[in-house]
């Protein structure tokens, strides 16, 4: 398409709460949204006529450092070769999910989102933390028992994964988030609890100071940006909105006064059910050990109920996969398990207008308004009718990112 054009005939969900409108047209322009209407007779015009058009998904949390099966990965037993080729791929099949924004919240360091925001590397929009945060011993510290602590630095593949860097202590802390701004990360990622993909600890495990979160903090304060955590408990939780972060992911523990508390605080939620249910499914698919399933169920019942509170209290909810390993094609599942909790349009509404809000970039896409990028997916089957089709890339019809048509399997 050229650099000025119309998208007519679609049904169009702009994402902003509103009910959807029928054969508004969206005229794109150097990238832009710069008009909703009706087409003049002699523009240039994209036949989306029988589709239902939503604002261009976005995914609050991804791992595409972790795109190859994540014990060998880890044990080098694959090449850089083979772990970038499962990186690029994960990009580009994300992107025709209907994705056009991610956040990768650890595993790749600034290397693979300049790639695709460079075009050599087709994708979405990758916002990255670089390396996560974690304590010795902690979640994200993925070594073998029998590994020497200094030797997990050695797994960084500098340019293209950076899986965490290990703090003990406020000192050490400031060092290494100063070094992963260094690297080019955007925001920081920390981890405050155990976790379920964990090698040494257990999901009721409190991590970090309310000390050593609160430099890391103070730290992305002075960048202009703000830390995330990843945290199941309520006692992590708890340290963490007391130290300042502005996000928490997962949450499978909130109820109604860590909700509350968040709400004070200006703290976002972002839950993850599709990992959840991909590892009940088959744990052995993402190259983890069967084991891993005995902390599945609590972690998503848990998110269930998390998700209900945050509601409740007033909380800004997110959307996030968190899918790993090489099975990450059916990304858009996230919404059709929120449509399964709460209505689809709330379910499009986080993973749209709410997730741009909390990534920091609602000014630029999110929704279909005016002046904002031309960030769009159109979708074969209403997915606010059947939810299905979020889970469904073969419902994706047309992918729009920034005005490029990326995607295109009309008839």
């Amino acid at each position: 398409m050229t650099a000025d054009y119309w998208i007519v005939g679609a049904r169009v969900v702009d994402g902003t709460g509103q009910d959807p409108a029928e054969g508004v047209a969206i005229h794109v322009v150097d990238g832009r949204i710069a008009d909703l209407g009706q087409a003049p007779p002699d523009a240039e015009t994209l036949d989306a006529g029988g589709l239902t058009i939503t604002p261009g998904l976005i995914d609050a949390h991804v791992h595409f450092g972790l795109s190859s099966e994540i014990t060998p990965s880890l044990r080098r037993e694959l090449s850089v070769a083979e772990l970038a080729a499962d990186m690029f791929a994960n990009c580009s099949s994300t992107l025709d999910a209907g994705f056009t924004t991610v956040r990768d919240t650890g595993g790749i360091d600034a290397g693979l989102a300049r790639a695709v925001a460079s075009g050599k590397v087709r994708g979405p929009r990758i916002l990255q933390c670089g390396p996560v945060q974690c304590q010795t011993g902690g979640h994200g510290h993925l070594a073998a028992e029998w590994e020497p602590t200094s030797d997990w630095g050695d797994h960084a593949i500098p340019g293209l994964r950076a899986m965490s860097l290990l703090s003990d202590g406020p000192a050490e802390m400031r060092k290494n988030i100063r070094e992963t701004f260094r690297l080019g990360a955007d925001f920081i990622k920390m981890c405050v609890t155990g976790g379920v993909v964990s090698t040494h600890d257990k999901l009721s495990d409190t991590q970090f100071t309310v000390e050593e979160i609160a430099v890391a903090v103070e730290e992305a304060s002075a960048r202009g940006t703000y830390v995330t955590v990843h945290a199941h408990n309520n006692a992590g939780i708890r340290n963490a909105v007391l130290a300042g972060v502005k996000c928490v992911e997962h949450g499978s523990e909130i109820d109604e006064e860590t909700a509350a508390l968040m709400a004070q605080h200006g703290v976002a939620h972002v839950p993850t059910l599709a990992v959840v249910h991909a590892l009940l499914e088959d744990a052995a698919a993402a190259g983890l050990p069967p084991e891993i399933r005995d902390r599945i169920g609590p972690a998503l019942d848990g998110q269930v109920a998390g998700l209900r509170a945050s509601r409740a209290a007033g909380v800004r909810v997110g959307s996030g996969s968190d899918l790993i390993g090489p099975a990450q094609g059916l990304r858009g599942k996230e919404l059709t398990l929120r449509s399964e909790v709460e209505t689809p349009m709330l379910a499009l509404e986080s993973a749209t207008r709410v997730n741009a809000d909390i990534l920091g970039v609602g000014e630029e896409t999110g929704t279909i308004e005016v002046g904002k990028l031309a960030d769009l997916t159109a979708w074969a089957t209403d997915p606010l009718a059947d939810p299905t089709a979020f889970g469904d890339p073969d419902q994706v019809i047309l992918v729009v990112q920034a005005g490029a048509l990326v995607k295109d399997v009309r008839p």
